[in-house]
């Protein structure tokens, strides 16, 4: 994720902050301990080694920081969430500026509490709406002056439930959340006048970031009800000025009735009127509280109408038991985590791995109200046969995200793909959505990552979805007609045989897409289709500059650009190994398989321990074109070398507290990586059907798959020393090859490997016995 080379840099992320004159600043957190629970709740799920269940492992402050000295900060919130919720209640300590979350752990104040946001992304974020923080004392409005000390030591998060103590204000906050609503709890130390103000201008993005126009209305004495409009004129998302247009509905209740209620629009407080429509409005209720009281506050949100909020609230909230709601969330972790659980490892291993699984698992998030409703814009409510999500950030997610739910969650992925179908259909995006978000297509980066899902859904048997539609929408972006298209440089890409915004990268990411494509054309009887678009997935060979003996961006006149140009978010050398289609052919064209392997290998070589949680012209493992790289080695025959170093990566890019993730976690990227390199496989290709075997960091890793099967990685002797694979067995028979199908794994089984400290070079080495690739070893 560094400042690209090429010719657009409002398509990168990390671009606006270079551009913008962003500062990075913030010193170094120490690793925090697993956060005690303050909230009891039920178990539920069964305890592991040393009494602690798999969920109690989860720590959401992993990767809590949004500012980092070295840029590598992973930008995940504490805040409570269920799995895939539309609500994530969570605290704010920060609205404006490359903050996407949020929050940063390393932040000494809060500004409350909000119900809205986004995990692990740049762009400077969007959403952070329905702003609540409690008050004692004065009044105060304005949202920094209103911020509340806190110490770290009284703060605790765990899955489903978070709580920390304002100092300021001396109340304890404590929040858990359902699907589509949140509730808190506020315990008031001192007897008095307790307060909550209700920020309805607040929105996470760009500095100034707001919401346009706001209304509340007072229905009863515990009742409060309105609505929030957002679109690019106030800010959010900032990449390419491509902010989503929504409207946040709620409906919002106290457990006791409110014996003041004021609202102000900007200066103007007033305490007279019980409804109000304005352009920065907020509302507060008042009422006498005694000395460690408790106070509750429920919310059901919608992007569809104040009637969704209601009822979402009433069906995911329906009482007053914040005891009930956090163990309901715990438990529903409980079962989504627990399709894939590890045995062995370290202590601190196990509780990356299990909040690994818990970000790969917030996005793509829940859309609709209970009642299947949705809405995009200012469009008319929909309804349709499948759970519509929203937040696909398809650059990264394609390569180790979906390939992960395309084992234990199909579904997820079958509603994803509906969902993206769906815009195109419905004539809101052109193509298909690159990186989406309530319903926009925000042109973020650049790739086809929704054909790259589609066509390895319906390969690996995922097939709940309009498909001939769907087919057609993809064969759109890829070959035309270019008013029907969003691929990158559409014109040149067809004229030229490459690109020339963002030449390396686009183009690279282009053959990858045809390939996926051609792959999805010829399952369904497309040969002709099939045919032409395996010719242009080997485009990626009009970038090989043999002066250079490497990958170079080329101008329209057919001219090499600079060693450092032509790409986005890496530089020619990182981006140049992204040919997962045709590996052969990659190490052909470097010369063979020990120069490939030579080459390859030198680049992790000269990035040591020190660098593996800093950005780096190396292997940067903080941005996504790096990550296929470590399982690489298995291609030319040194499979190794990749047991080596994908279990090295494991080791240096991963630890705990909130600096704990090398660089964004970009939707559940990031930490869905280590959770398939940590069982001991990875998809180079995804679109191929085909995993590479690394090195397992547990004894033992079982996945329950979407099929109702169980498969299961075994290592036997296996140890920090012992990395390597000296044999494998796949359900009791030798197995001689480093790779694994999807299918293989899907039906279910063991695969069982013997680990040594030294490597066995034999082992997965025959030519024959190579990974598939376009060109045949």
């Amino acid at each position: 994720m560094d400042t690209p080379d090429g010719s657009r840099t409002s398509l990168s992320r990390r671009g606006f902050l270079a551009a913008t004159g962003g500062v990075l600043a913030g010193a170094a957190l120490p690793a925090t301990a697993l956060p005690a629970s303050a909230e009891p709740v039920a178990t539920g799920a069964a305890p592991v080694a040393g009494g602690v269940a798999p969920v109690d492992l989860i720590d959401p402050f992993i990767g809590a920081v949004t500012t980092s000295a070295d840029t590598a900060c992973g930008k995940t919130y504490p805040g409570a969430v269920k799995p895939f919720g539309m609500v994530q209640l969570s605290p704010d300590t920060v609205s404006g500026g490359d903050n996407g979350s949020g929050y940063s752990a390393e932040m000494t104040t809060i500004e409350g509490f909000s119900f809205l946001h986004m995990s692990g992304v740049g762009c400077y974020g969007d959403l952070g709406n329905l702003q609540v923080l409690p008050q004692t004392g004065p009044l105060v409005l304005g949202r920094d002056e209103a911020k509340s000390p806190y110490r770290k030591e009284t703060e605790s998060a765990h899955a489903g439930y978070y709580s920390v103590e304002l100092d300021r204000y001396r109340v304890r906050t404590e929040l858990t959340a359902a699907t589509r609503a949140g509730q808190l709890r506020f315990t008031f130390h001192d007897a008095g006048t307790g307060r909550v103000k209700v920020d309805l201008t607040r929105r996470i993005g760009g500095d100034g970031s707001h919401s346009i126009a706001q209304s509340v209305r007072q229905v009863d004495a515990t009742t409060v009800e309105g609505w929030m409009r957002c679109d690019h004129t106030g800010g959010g998302w900032i990449c390419d000025a491509q902010s989503p247009a929504y409207t946040v509905y709620f409906s919002l209740r106290f457990e006791r009735p409110v014996t003041v209620f004021g609202t102000w629009d900007g200066a103007d407080v007033r305490t007279d009127v019980t409804e109000r429509t304005g352009t920065q409005l907020g509302f507060y209720a008042e009422f006498p509280v005694s000395a460690g009281e408790q106070v509750g506050v429920k919310a059901g949100v919608s992007f569809v109408d104040v009637d969704g909020a209601r009822a979402n609230l009433r069906h995911d909230l329906p009482g007053w038991d914040f005891r009930g709601a956090a163990a309901g969330a715990r438990t529903a972790w409980a079962e989504t985590i627990g399709k894939v659980s590890a045995e062995g490892g370290t202590a601190e291993q196990r509780q990356i791995f299990e909040t690994a699984l818990y970000h790969s698992m917030t996005d793509p998030r829940v859309f609709g109200d209970v009642d299947g409703r949705y809405r995009i814009g200012d469009n008319a409510p929909a309804r349709d046969a499948f759970t519509h999500r929203t937040l696909f950030s398809g650059w990264d997610v394609f390569r180790a995200q979906f390939p992960l739910l395309t084992i234990v969650d199909p579904g997820s992925v079958q509603d994803t793909i509906s969902s993206l179908v769906g815009l195109t259909d419905a004539g809101l995006v052109r193509g298909l959505a690159r990186w989406e978000l309530l319903g926009k297509d925000t042109d973020t980066m650049l790739g086809d990552a929704a054909v790259n899902v589609i066509a390895e859904a319906y390969l690996k048997g995922i097939r709940g979805f309009d498909v001939e539609k769907a087919y057609r929408f993809c064969r759109e972006v890829a070959l035309g007609p270019a008013a029907r298209s969003n691929r990158t440089d559409f014109a040149n890409w067809t004229s030229l045989g490459y690109s020339v915004t963002y030449s390396l990268s686009a183009t690279l990411e282009n053959a990858y897409s045809d390939y996926a494509l051609a792959r999805f054309a010829e399952a369904l009887g497309k040969k002709d289709d099939a045919a032409a678009l395996y010719r242009t997935s080997q485009n990626y060979r009009n970038l090989f500059n043999p002066d250079a003996g490497w990958f170079r961006g080329r101008n329209a006149d057919g001219s090499w650009m600079g060693p450092a140009d032509g790409c986005i978010e890496s530089n020619p050398e990182q981006q140049g190994w992204f040919v997962p289609h045709d590996v052969q052919g990659l190490i052909e064209l470097a010369g063979g398989r020990q120069a490939f392997s030579d080459r390859l290998n030198g680049i992790f070589e000269r990035t040591p321990p020190e660098l593996m949680m800093k950005w780096n012209e190396d292997y940067n493992h903080s941005n996504e074109p790096v990550q296929q790289m470590p399982f690489m080695f298995t291609y030319a025959g040194a499979p190794w070398l990749t047991q080596k170093w994908s279990r090295y990566v494991c080791r240096y890019a991963y630890r705990l507290g909130p600096n704990g993730l090398a660089g964004n976690d970009d939707a559940g990227q990031m930490s869905a990586w280590y959770v398939l390199a940590a069982a001991g496989f990875y998809p180079v290709s995804p679109a191929s059907g085909v995993y590479i075997l690394g090195s397992p960091v547990f004894d033992r890793v079982r996945f329950a798959t979407g099929r109702g099967t169980t498969f299961t990685v075994r290592a036997d002797g296996n140890s920090e020393d012992n990395v390597y694979v000296r044999s494998a067995r796949l359900n009791g028979r030798p197995l001689r090859r480093a790779w694994l199908t999807h299918e293989e794994i899907v039906r279910g089984g063991e695969l069982r490997l013997t680990m040594g400290s030294t490597p066995d070079t034999s082992w997965g080495a025959d030519p024959r016995q190579a990974p598939p690739s376009l060109t045949r070893a």
